[in-house]
C-alpha cells in the first residue's frame, strides 16, 4: 500500500531497513498515517516466526508500554464521566492499597515515586498474578523516590490504574478495553492473547547472532500496563484517534489534556516528557506525541503529529534496537520529502460576538492588533492570544500567556472605553493622546 511518491516511499524504506539490519531485528512492520490516514506500510526481514511467517500488515506482534495509553484513555473516560477526579488519591478507589496517598494524576503521569516493577520475579517473562497477590506484596518502603520530584517510569503504578477503572465500571479491564476502544475504533485485530497470524518474539544472541524464542505470558493484574498484541493496520486506526480523536472514545479537550507536559526527567525534559499516559518527544518547532512499547521478544512504537496530521508505527520481534523509535524518523522523513501544506485561505465569517473590537489598540503607548484568524478572535502585537466568548462582554483567553484569563469589555454607556485583560488596560489610542 502507497499513497506518497516513489521518492519518498524509498526513502521511508530504507529508514526501515536501516534499523532492521543495524539492529538485527528478525523482522519489522512499519506504517505512516498523512492527514491522519494510513499512507504508506512497509515490511524487512523474513523471520517474523521460526516456520516461513513473513511480516505483514496484518500479522500481530505483542504492543508492550502502548497498552498503557488504552488503561490511561479508560481513567479519562472515567474522569469525564464523573467517576474520579485526576487528584483523587488512589486509595479512595482501591482501599488498603500501598502507595494510596498517590493520586490518579500521579500515576497516569509516573511522577508519585512508586518503584517501576512490581516485587518478586520479572513480571514480563513469568506467568501474570493476581490483583491480590500483586498489592500484597506492594511496599512503600520500595519507592523510588518522593511524589513530584521527577518522572519515574512504573509499570506498577498502571496495574493499579487498570484495576481502579475496573473497579469504577463493574467490568474487567479488558472488556472495557474492548467495548470502549477497539469496538469503536473498529481495531478488530487487537487482543489480549495472540490470534494467528501472529509473530513469535526472540532475542538475538550476542555472538552467535541466531535466534532464540523468548516466552509470552498472560500479564495477569500487571495486564494494563503491557499485555495486548495488535497489527499495523490496527495501531495506524488508533494513531489516527490521536490526531482525529473520536468522541465516542474521549473528545478533543481531553486528548489536549493528556498531549500537555505533567512531569520529566531533569535531564530529558527540554527534549522529552511525560504527559498522561503519553510520551511527548520535542522535535523544534514541532512535538511528537505517542508511546513506545516492548516485552520479552517484541517492541512497538506509535507517533503523532497532530498539528500537521501525520504519524506512524511500528512492531518488531526483538527484545532489543531501535524499533519503538522509528517512527520518529519516519515522520521527519515523510515531512522532509512531502511537507504538509498550510491550511488553504478562505475569507472569514463574521463573528458571532467581538466584531466591534476589531482594529487597533494600544497597551499604553504599545500597539496592538485584534483581527479574526480561522474564525477565531486573535490579539497580536506585544500581546498574543487567542479568546473565546464565554458571555455578554466577556472572553477567555485560549492560549499563550493569557490562557484561561479573561478578556473584559469595558463600557461607558454604548460606548466601549477600554478592554481590561487580566488587569492590562488596552485602550484604542496610546496614552496622552
Amino acid at each position: 500500500m502507497t499513497d506518497v511518491r516513489p521518492d519518498t516511499a524509498a526513502a521511508l524504506y530504507a529508514d526501515v531497513a536501516a534499523a532492521q539490519s543495524e539492529w538485527r531485528l528478525p523482522s519489522i512492520n512499519a506504517g505512516v498515517l498523512r492527514d491522519g490516514k494510513l499512507a504508506w506500510i512497509g515490511s524487512r526481514g523474513r523471520f517474523a516466526d521460526a516456520k516461513g511467517l513473513e511480516p505483514g500488515p496484518d500479522v500481530q506482534y505483542r504492543i508492550g508500554s502502548i497498552t498503557k495509553t488504552m488503561t490511561a484513555v479508560l481513567v479519562m473516560q472515567c474522569r469525564d464521566d464523573g467517576l474520579l477526579a485526576l487528584d483523587d488519591a488512589v486509595g479512595k478507589h482501591l482501599p488498603g492499597v500501598a502507595f494510596g496517598d498517590l493520586t490518579i494524576r500521579q500515576l497516569l503521569a509516573h511522577s508519585g515515586g512508586m518503584n517501576a516493577e512490581p516485587e518478586g520475579v520479572w513480571w514480563e517473562r513469568n506467568p501474570g498474578v493476581s490483583f491480590e497477590a500483586l498489592t500484597a506484596a506492594m511496599d512503600e518502603s520500595q519507592a523510588a523516590g518522593k511524589p513530584d520530584r521527577r518522572h519515574h517510569y512504573s509499570n506498577l503504578g498502571y496495574g493499579l490504574l487498570g484495576e481502579v477503572a475496573a473497579r469504577l465500571r463493574g467490568t474487567p479491564w479488558m472488556e472495557l478495553v474492548a467495548s470502549r476502544i477497539l469496538d469503536p475504533l473498529e481495531m478488530r485485530r487487537t487482543t489480549y492473547f495472540p490470534v494467528a497470524p501472529a509473530a513469535q518474539g526472540f532475542s538475538v544472541h550476542p555472538f552467535s547472532g541466531r535466534l532464540e524464542e523468548e516466552p509470552a505470558y498472560d500479564s495477569g493484574a500487571m495486564a494494563p500496563a503491557g499485555q495486548l498484541w495488535s497489527t499495523i493496520e490496527d495501531l495506524a486506526k488508533y494513531a489516527a484517534f490521536w490526531i482525529d480523536p473520536g468522541y465516542d472514545v474521549l473528545n478533543r479537550d481531553t486528548i489536549d489534556e493528556m498531549a500537555a507536559p505533567a512531569a520529566a526527567d531533569p535531564r530529558e525534559a527540554l527534549s522529552a516528557s511525560y504527559g498522561l499516559g503519553l510520551r511527548l518527544h520535542a522535535d523544534d518547532p514541532h512535538l511528537f506525541v505517542g508511546h513506545t512499547g516492548s516485552m520479552p521478544g517484541f517492541l512497538a512504537g506509535l507517533f503523532v503529529d497532530r498539528p500537521r496530521r501525520i504519524g506512524a508505527v511500528t512492531l518488531g520481534n526483538a527484545t532489543y534496537g531501535k524499533c519503538a523509535s522509528v517512527p520518529l524518523d519516519l515522520m521527519r522523513t515523510l515531512a522532509s520529502y512531502e511537507p504538509s501544506l498550510p491550511a488553504e485561505w478562505v475569507p472569514e465569517p463574521e463573528l458571532a460576538q467581538g466584531e466591534e473590537l476589531l482594529g487597533h489598540w494600544y497597551w499604553g503607548n504599545t500597539p496592538l492588533t485584534l483581527s479574526v484568524a480561522s474564525g477565531i478572535l486573535q490579539l497580536a502585537g506585544a500581546m498574543s492570544c487567542r479568546f473565546s466568548p464565554v458571555g455578554p462582554d466577556l472572553y477567555r483567553g485560549r492560549d499563550g500567556y493569557f490562557a484561561g484569563e479573561r478578556l473584559r469589555v469595558i463600557r461607558e454607556g454604548d460606548e466601549i472605553s477600554h478592554l481590561n485583560l487580566a488587569t492590562f488596560t488596552l485602550t484604542r489610542t496610546p496614552y496622552g493622546t
